[in-house]
């Protein structure tokens, strides 16, 4: 049996199981588990994967939106020593063999409408040896409850270590290629620890909250808040997918007290119909990542919210967050409101120059970050590891400022990543796309400020001379279904040339400067 004291999720499981059986891990389109049940099935779940001969370390993959199964695979593939690989379901056919390729999934459990995306791949993966199609929650028949069926649903009692990795969350670098982001047990304990043993509750998830997350369960954000709170013991309230009349709905009607969203979804849930005070009673905090909130935003989520703010500064690599602007420094006029706030405890932020010296404050360079929560290494990916983690350290794609007081503030996405209602975009995924259209020559993709998204994406094209100039949309025609919708540039402008750099490099931020709110099609 697992160590009850460990500090990793097979020990808590067991932990909450004894201490909290009757209180809701979950609850999902109205279907609540408890700890005692989530142990139970997490169980059954974990022996049918040892019975299906999965070794320690073998990838198991989840392709499909949210439900009460999804993390119950979570804790399962913990305990039975195998790392999930989620897959982001929005993602094409390309995408998905990329990443049931490169991660060497043997197990593939798999929703019905996405099916026939992996039909399509699957004589091409000589690793997939197993698809299992999930139940569809109503009707609670076949498939992967069958599949299960007969596992015992005592603890497989396989000792986990906090090193061991559970997860494989799949990013993208600055080449645009997915990286697989490898986490362990350990990065979900150690931010909850060293805020506790400081006494601050700058971010905090307590076992009496519910929390709503509002980014996917797929996503490195939204897998790691539901750990931290499954952690504590709260209660996770969960969606098949972010719409925000269902959010709303979900934080009135199960009053919900914490939420972990992005700006651009905290814009979208207040201009629903259904948004007032009212229905906002029980919270008692938001936390936002993925960029800055803006002021007029701030001040209306105050007022109509009615509760504390908190920003959050992370990434899949860090595990965890490594910095934070709190509530209290959440103040109309402040210019600490356009910072990402200050390092937690038991992190440490430092700047460097090109030559990796360090920077003093008010000097603009690549944010380093260090953190016990990090990540252990990308996936078969030794030489990208050993340039992301350097020492202790690790090279983020941002750059940054600290200033006097250790505030830290983002000047410049190092890695040009765009991020739309909290969705990472890269540019050259999209790049590489355009350019085979006949017509297109150069290409350059930024992002844009938006009010409502936070950014949108923008395509910059430099035309062949011997050929027609496409129409805006004859490239979106183009692009659909050679990647996602949602990655799909929303405006164009067409260049005589692109912006670079003495040695060649094309000056995205220039782009994003010259054509902030510029209309589509501008020459």
């Amino acid at each position: 049996m697992s160590d009850p004291e460990k500090k990793t999720i097979t020990a808590r499981s067991a932990l909450h199981a004894r201490q909290r059986p009757d209180v809701a891990a979950l609850v999902a389109e109205g279907r609540e588990v408890t700890y005692g049940e989530l142990h139970k099935e997490s169980n059954r779940t974990a022996n049918a994967l040892l019975r299906a001969g999965l070794a320690r370390g073998t990838r198991v993959a989840y392709l499909g939106k949210e439900s009460e199964y999804y993390y119950e695979l979570v804790i399962a593939c913990a305990k039975a020593q195998t790392v999930l690989v989620p897959v982001n379901w929005r993602l094409i056919r390309a995408e998905v063999d990329h990443i049931l390729r490169d991660s060497r999934a043997e197990i593939l459990f798999v929703e019905r409408e996405f099916l026939h995306v992996v039909e399509r791949v699957r004589s091409e993966l000589p690793f997939l040896r197993e698809i299992v199609q999930m139940d569809e929650p109503e009707q609670r028949a076949a498939g992967f409850l069958a599949w299960k069926a007969g596992a015992p649903e005592t603890d497989p009692g396989l000792e986990a270590d906090p090193e061991d990795p559970i997860a494989q969350m799949y990013t993208s670098g600055t080449t645009g290629l997915p990286k697989g982001v490898v986490l362990p047990h350990r990065s979900f304990f150690t931010f909850i620890e060293n805020m506790q043993r400081h006494g601050l509750d700058w971010i905090d998830w307590r076992p009496e909250d519910r929390s709503l997350t509002c980014f996917p369960g797929l996503h490195a954000g939204g897998y790691a808040w539901f750990l931290h709170c499954f952690n504590v013991g709260a209660t996770s309230v969960v969606m098949r997918m972010f719409v925000p009349e269902e959010a709303v709905r979900l934080i009135r009607d199960e009053r919900v007290t914490t939420v972990w969203a992005a700006p651009a979804m905290l814009q979208i849930m207040l201009d629903e119909p259904t948004a007032s005070p009212e229905a906002f009673t029980s919270l008692r905090k938001i936390v936002y990542g993925g960029s800055p909130i803006d002021y007029e935003l701030m001040v209306r989520c105050l007022k109509e919210f009615g509760c504390e703010l908190a920003q959050a500064y992370a990434s899949a690599e860090t595990g965890s967050f490594v910095t934070c602007l709190t509530a209290a420094e959440h103040v109309p006029g402040s210019p600490l409101m356009a910072s990402a706030g200050r390092v937690c405890p038991g992190n440490d932020v430092k700047i460097v120059d090109e030559e990796g010296n360090e920077l003093p404050a008010g000097q603009t360079g690549r944010i380093c970050l260090r953190s016990p929560a990090r990540f252990t290494e990308y996936w078969q990916q030794p030489e990208a590891t050993r340039k992301m983690i350097v020492g202790d350290w690790l090279y983020m794609g941002d750059a940054g400022y600290l200033d006097d007081n250790g505030y830290l503030f983002l000047r410049d996405r190092i890695n040009d990543t765009i991020i739309v209602a909290g969705q990472n975009i890269y540019p050259v995924e999209i790049e590489h796309a355009l350019c085979l259209h006949p017509a297109v020559a150069d290409v350059a993709v930024f992002g844009v400020s938006d009010p409502r998204w936070g950014e949108v994406v923008r395509a910059a094209v430099v035309c062949r001379a011997d050929v027609a100039r496409p129409t805006e949309r004859e490239l979106m025609v183009f692009l659909r279904g050679r990647i996602a919708d949602y990655k799909i540039p929303g405006g164009y402008v067409f260049l005589q040339s692109l912006p670079r750099n003495p040695t060649g490099k094309v000056l995205r931020r220039v782009l994003r400067e010259r054509y902030a709110g510029a209309p589509a099609g501008q020459q």
